[in-house]
This record gives structure tokens, C-alpha cells and sequence, in this order.
């Protein structure tokens, strides 16, 4: 049997999870979230008092994390930590930050390789991130590049943090938006942008459904 992978990049706050989860669910496909992992790194970097974009703190903990994904009855993906489940805990801007200035570590993201590309070899699978595409499974059957404007996500993260009840100023979600654009997209390992081949779609002002199925059809169209 040959698997089958799509790979959705794009920027924080695209929607590439809510989108993809629901893809995956779909198409009878395994979702992989690999900012989850990041995030999950990230947040034991900071239980431990680390600085996550400083690698001689973060070195010495990869011989003791243990994260792991797993799949409950919901058919969604979830993180531990050790026997904790963080799947929560790692949904806040404090570990979104961490997490981008973590990725950028070049060891982190070799460290944290293997577990992303095993799951493509065994399953058929939808993985998003910020290097799928470019870098994770460059021979995807499918890349997708997932974006919106910077306003645009920055509502949308606005409503899902109110949601959770955890409201943030606009301002500020916005100013974190941007400040994430630019340190993603420059950093000098694996940085954000549209793989090769991949196709370009567009969320601005469409609802959450109009997104999805444009989604879907392009995947479908490009699967055929």
C-alpha cells in the first residue's frame, strides 16, 4: 500500500490546524500537527527556567523530554509530556512564543525530525507546520501554502483565546502576529515560505466553511 501525505504550511494563525484536522478527518487520513511538538518542546523549556531561542540552555534537555502523540477517541491528536497530557497547556501565546524561537534551532528541528517524517512512512497522513513542505516532506503528494493577512488572523486568534477565556487585546495578538511573521520567515534553518510546487490558498475574508471547502477542493483536485 502506498501512503499518501499533504503537506499545508503557512504562517501562525492561518488556521493551518483547524483546517487540517478537519481535512484529515475527510479524507480518512492521520493529522499531524508539528507546532504542537515545537509547542510541547517549548513548554518544557520553560518549566525548566530555559531560554527557548538560547541553544546551550536548550541542549541539555533533549536527553530528558519525552513527548509523545497519541490519538484519542475523538481521532485527534494529542501531546504529552511524560504521562502528562498538555494538549491545553501548550495553546497560550507564552508557549507560541517559545515555540517559534526554539524551532529555530537547527538541532531542535533534527531532533525532532525523525518522529515527523515516521508517521508519514506508516500513514497517510496531513501534517501542517511552517516547513512541511520545504523541508519535512518535500515530496509530498500535496503542498499546500495556507495564509491570511496579518488583521485577519489576528481577529481570528482574538476569538479563539475569548472562546478559551483567555481574551487579548487586538493590538497586541496583532503586534505578536507580525513579529512571528518576521522572525519565521528570517530565521536562517528551514525558514517560512511557499515550497516549491506548492499551491497558494488564500483565506482572507471568507468564513471558516468557505475556507475549508476550498481547501478540500483543491486537495481532491490535486490528488486526482
Amino acid at each position: 500500500m502506498r501512503y499518501k501525505s499533504v503537506a499545508i504550511d503557512g504562517p501562525s494563525g492561518a488556521g493551518k490546524s483547524t483546517m487540517a484536522k478537519r481535512l484529515a478527518k475527510e479524507m480518512g487520513f492521520i493529522y499531524v500537527d508539528t507546532g504542537a511538538i515545537y509547542r510541547t518542546l517549548g513548554l518544557f523549556a520553560l518549566r525548566n527556567g530555559a531560554r527557548p531561542g538560547e541553544w546551550t540552555q536548550v541542549e541539555p534537555l533533549l536527553s530528558q523530554v519525552s513527548i509523545r502523540m497519541a490519538y484519542g477517541d475523538d481521532g485527534l491528536q494529542h501531546m504529552f509530556l511524560g504521562a502528562e497530557d498538555v494538549t491545553g497547556a501548550i495553546r497560550t501565546p507564552e508557549v507560541s512564543d517559545a515555540a517559534s524561537k526554539i524551532s529555530a534551532i537547527p538541532e531542535v528541528r533534527a531532533f525532532l525530525m525523525d518522529m515527523q517524517r515516521s508517521m508519514a512512512r506508516n500513514n497517510s497522513v496531513v501534517m501542517d507546520g511552517r516547513d512541511i513542505g520545504t523541508v519535512v516532506l518535500p515530496d509530498a503528494d500535496v503542498k499546500i501554502f495556507l495564509t491570511a493577512s496579518a488583521g485577519e488572523r489576528a481577529r481570528r486568534r482574538c476569538v479563539e483565546l475569548q472562546e478559551r477565556g483567555t481574551p487579548v487585546d487586538y493590538e497586541t495578538v496583532l503586534s505578536d502576529i507580525k513579529e512571528r511573521d518576521r522572525r519565521d520567515s528570517g530565521r536562517a534553518t528551514a525558514p517560512l515560505k511557499q515550497a516549491e510546487g506548492a499551491i497558494l490558498v488564500d483565506t482572507t475574508g471568507i468564513s471558516l466553511e468557505e475556507s475549508f471547502q476550498l481547501l478540500l477542493r483543491t486537495v481532491q483536485e490535486k490528488l486526482a
